[in-house]
């Protein structure tokens, strides 16, 4: 049967058509209702967006759009102005400007009005509240940038003179508190300076101002935490104790320096270095409009957690993290880069440093934000992009823009102990500057790393040289590992332990991570090629110890590794592990049979899992009872298993730390069995053969870290839990006793319930009787881990004279006549400098905790050097002094 197929089918067209134009309207129509705005949140945008085109010509523009608003909303108004004050620092003299503009009074409005009700002063008033919540929270950031806001509202004349020094003294007296933390410290002294930096060209003009008290308060303050600053120095000096550096600056030393030279010349500079837009308007009447009268404030205390708990010995088991003085690395002459010790530089490197710390959670954003931010400065003080016109007015700095924001950024990164943010925003931010403008930040960039590796050989931190070294790779990854090796030819001449030749090979190594081995190894030149000291000639991968047939055990491995292929139960593996030792000791020819049996069976397990990481992972997981059986209770076991891990990954230094990590996780070592480990097989970069001084590289430094950060973190966890069954046993207590009239035995309680007496102990729950054993075991391994770690450096830099590896180089390379030398330097001289700056590191670093329990681990860990009079215990001493708070 045929027939015309077009004949039946139905045409597109009619109903089909109507559902699809429906359809199209009724998502059109969830659009238009999603991206609905209200009028109010249209002004709010409006405030925000200030200054997208050009912010002078929209600044009145704005404020008649805010003065026609109808209802007019002061909340609105002032949650707009908040918002953009604390996210968008660069624009805060533009919306003083703004405030200076809504403070006029309007057309027919009289002074009386005028003075108790004019907008500008209602918006400030809303401001304040939000201002005062910030202050609650002791949120510092946001709080110093509302004080930057007022500080400019007091120069436009719309804040009185005398309630904002009043307010700049309210965190200067924080200064003076007993016991102020550092961190607290601070952030109100950089409250108080910058206030001033800003406000103080009229508050200097006042009588009424106290703008010397406030800097003599910070000078005190300052001088009295000498001994912190010399800990986190960006380059490590280890024979004096001068807290000035030729290429850094800490940030309270530079505010107060700025200060006093504007102080000496009455402020005269402070005009010029920062936009004062509210200037271009007429001076404000106080008898039309008043100025607006800041409330006194008294800043909060800090909260301070308190749980209760403690550990055996009855020291406080809570850990408060330490804030560090922050000294910032200088890359380029002042010429190049802001001079931070003047108005201008200090608060430019304030206000960028701002932005990339509120950009966090979007680095592209931020990105493009740092490459417009002279449009927010004062003209000239950047030099004009290629083929824009030259500025009217010329500031007669013209530094370069991009050197500024590659400065700011590697100085965020390089602070110590650690950097404000995670290494990899620093690095991504880097790269998407890059991206953004290749031509101009390019080459900021490699003079960057230039100067940097120029520092290497000048006493650069062991741990920045770290940072560098992956951010290095990091970039070059990113960018095709293009980089001029040939350039750092001439310094194959050095020493191999010396930090610029370190440095070549833990980049090289990070880059082999991101890629592999021969790829990075044909973008270098012929001579580094062939040099094994700086990049391997092995591809990183397993080295099977059993898998060569000569080898006197391959017969043995191969029958483990048939039961592990096969997945055998653990059982049986372990079984047959046994008679393999009954084997191999009846033969009488082998001396330490539980070692080798441990190392083939490590080896073997390791093999199966080497082909990936889940491998690695489903290896272990199967074979748990296995690896427990092989660990045994015994110390010496567990070193046998880490040795034939370190030995089966020794062309992979990166799964060393990652087979130990997992080891750790699931218990079958302890973080103190691998600090112990670490030391008894410390070796260096140059430790190939002999019995070498003992010293430590950052391969070394990486595994203690991972040890002591997985001991530090369980007690953390184990306190946590146990401050939640407290909680819920105090809980129940209580909804107990509210339910007791005058006869407990007439309440007929809830099953789950217990009732409780006044005097119940944690013994009556099981819960938290256990956790608390839980969290006394895992303190005192804390204990253990910290302590064993002090013990290793002073076996390294200050071992006893029946040591059987001793280090002369200890007492030497901390002197300046040998510092002075150090071009000459043999490889054990340089591991033994970069041993010091790795426990100077594992001191500032884990300070919180060695505060903690410095009456312990000073006892047990300095038990081998009391009562020695040589300059490394010395020093050993007085940098522990350091971090523990006894050195002021």
């Amino acid at each position: 049967m045929s027939y015309d197929r077009s004949h039946y089918d139905r045409p597109h067209r009619g109903g089909g058509n109507r559902r699809r134009y429906k359809d199209d309207y009724d998502a059109h129509d969830r659009r238009t209702r999603d991206s609905f705005e209200s009028p109010e949140q249209i002004l709010k945008n409006t405030i925000i967006k200030l200054g997208e085109v050009d912010p002078i010509q929209e600044l009145p523009r704005l404020a008649k759009q805010i003065r026609e608003q109808v209802p007019l909303s002061v909340p609105v108004i002032s949650e707009g102005i908040r918002i953009a004050v604390t996210e968008q620092p660069y624009k805060i003299p533009y919306y003083a400007a703004l405030l200076r503009l809504l403070h006029d009074p309007t057309e027919g409005e009289n002074a009386e009005s005028s003075t108790s009700s004019s907008l500008g002063k209602q918006v400030l008033e809303d401001f304040w509240k939000g201002f005062q919540g910030y202050l609650d929270k002791l949120a510092w950031r946001d709080v110093r940038l509302c004080i930057h806001f007022f500080a400019h509202l007091t120069v436009a004349q719309v804040i009185s003179i005398e309630s904002m020094s009043a307010l700049l003294q309210s965190f200067a007296a924080v200064l003076d508190e007993f016991g102020v933390s550092y961190g607290r410290g601070r952030n109100a002294a950089l409250c108080a300076i910058e206030g001033l930096i800003i406000s103080g060209a009229v508050m200097a003009k006042s009588s009424s101002s106290n703008t010397t008290e406030i800097i003599k308060t910070v000078q005190n303050y300052n001088d009295s935490i000498y001994a912190p600053k010399l800990l986190v120095q960006p380059a490590m000096s280890l024979f004096t104790e001068s807290r000035s550096l030729e290429n850094a600056d800490e940030v309270i030393d530079t505010g107060l320096f700025v200060l006093k030279a504007l102080d000496s010349f009455e402020f005269v500079e402070a005009s010029e270095s920062f936009p004062q837009p509210y200037l271009d308007f007429p001076d404000l009447d106080p008898t039309v409009s008043a100025p607006f009268e800041l409330p006194a404030i008294l800043v909060p205390p800090e909260v301070i957690e308190l749980d209760g708990l403690a550990t055996d010995a009855g020291e406080d088991a809570q850990v408060k993290k330490e804030d560090w003085p922050q000294y910032f690395f200088h890359l380029f002459d002042n010429d190049t880069t802001p001079d931070s010790a003047t108005p201008a530089g200090f608060l430019v490197r304030s206000q960028i440093l701002d932005t990339i710390d509120i950009f966090e959670i979007n680095r592209k954003e931020c990105a493009r934000l740092l490459l417009e931010y002279p449009k927010w400065c004062v003209p000239g003080t950047f030099k004009p992009k290629p083929g824009a016109p030259e500025p009217e007015f010329e500031s007669g700095k013209n530094w370069q823009l991009e050197s500024t924001v590659i400065e700011a950024i590697l100085g965020s990164l390089y602070l110590l102990p650690e950097s404000t943010h995670k290494t990899v925003y620093h690095i991504a931010l880097i790269t998407e500057l890059c991206k953004l403008s290749p031509s101009t930040v390019g080459p900021a960039v490699g003079k960057s790393i230039r100067r940097l590796y120029t520092a290497l050989g000048d006493g650069f931190d062991v741990e920045n040289a770290r940072r560098f070294a992956e951010w290095f790779a990091v970039h070059m990854s990113n960018f095709g590992f293009q980089w001029v090796w040939k350039e750092w030819l001439p310094d194959l001449e050095l020493s191999e332990q010396h930090p610029k030749r370190t440095f070549m090979r833990r980049a090289l190594e990070f880059e082999i991570r991101l890629s592999y081995h021969d790829r990075v190894l044909k973008t270098l030149p012929e001579p580094m090629q062939n040099d094994t000291t700086v990049i391997s000639d092995q591809t990183p991968g397993p080295a099977f110890e059993y898998e060569d047939p000569t080898h006197p055990h391959y017969d043995t491995a191969q029958s483990i590794l048939s039961l592990l292929r096969g997945r055998s139960k653990a059982n049986e593996v372990l079984s047959h592990i046994e008679s393999l030792k009954t084997t191999l000791e009846s033969s009488g020819t082998h001396l330490h049979v539980d070692n080798t049996i441990r190392s083939i069976s490590i080896h073997c397990l390791l093999s199966i899992g080497s082909r990936s990481f889940s491998h690695l992972l489903n290896a272990i997981e199967r074979y748990l009872p296995l690896l427990r059986g092989l660990a045994g209770t015994d110390a010496e076991s567990k070193q046998d298993i880490l040795s034939a891990v370190a030995s089966f990954w020794r062309l992979n230094r990166q799964m060393v730390n990652i087979v130990f990590d997992k080891l750790m996780q699931y218990q079958i070592v302890d973080p103190t069995d691998v600090v112990g480990w670490t030391f008894e097989n410390v070796g260096g970069d140059a430790h190939i053969s002999g019995m070498r001084p003992m010293s430590l590289s950052a391969f070394e430094w990486d595994l203690l870290k991972g040890a002591l950060d997985k001991a530090n973190g369980r007690v953390m966890v184990a306190r946590r839990k146990v401050a939640a069954l407290r909680k819920e046993h105090d809980d129940s207590v209580a909804r107990v006793k509210a339910s007791v009239g005058a006869d407990v035995g007439s309440i007929e309680m809830d099953a789950d319930v217990k009732p409780f007496k006044q005097d119940d102990s944690a013994s009556e729950n099981p819960q938290l009787t256990v956790a608390l054993k839980a969290f006394a075991s895992l303190t005192r391994e804390q204990k253990g881990a910290l302590a064993r770690t002090i013990e290793g450096f002073v076996s390294c830099l200050a071992p006893s004279p029946s040591a059987g590896r001793q280090n002369p180089y200890a007492e030497t390379v901390i002197t300046e006549q040998a510092w002075e030398v150090r071009a000459t330097w043999s490889a054990d001289e340089w591991n033994t400098w970069e041993t010091w700056g790795w426990y100077r590191h594992f001191c500032r670093t884990y300070s919180p905790y060695l505060r903690n329990y410095q009456e312990t681990l000073g006892t047990v860990g300095f038990a081998k050097i009391e009562g020695s009079t040589s300059p490394a215990a010395k020093l050993m001493k007085k940098t522990w002094g350091m971090a523990t708070g006894q050195e002021s």
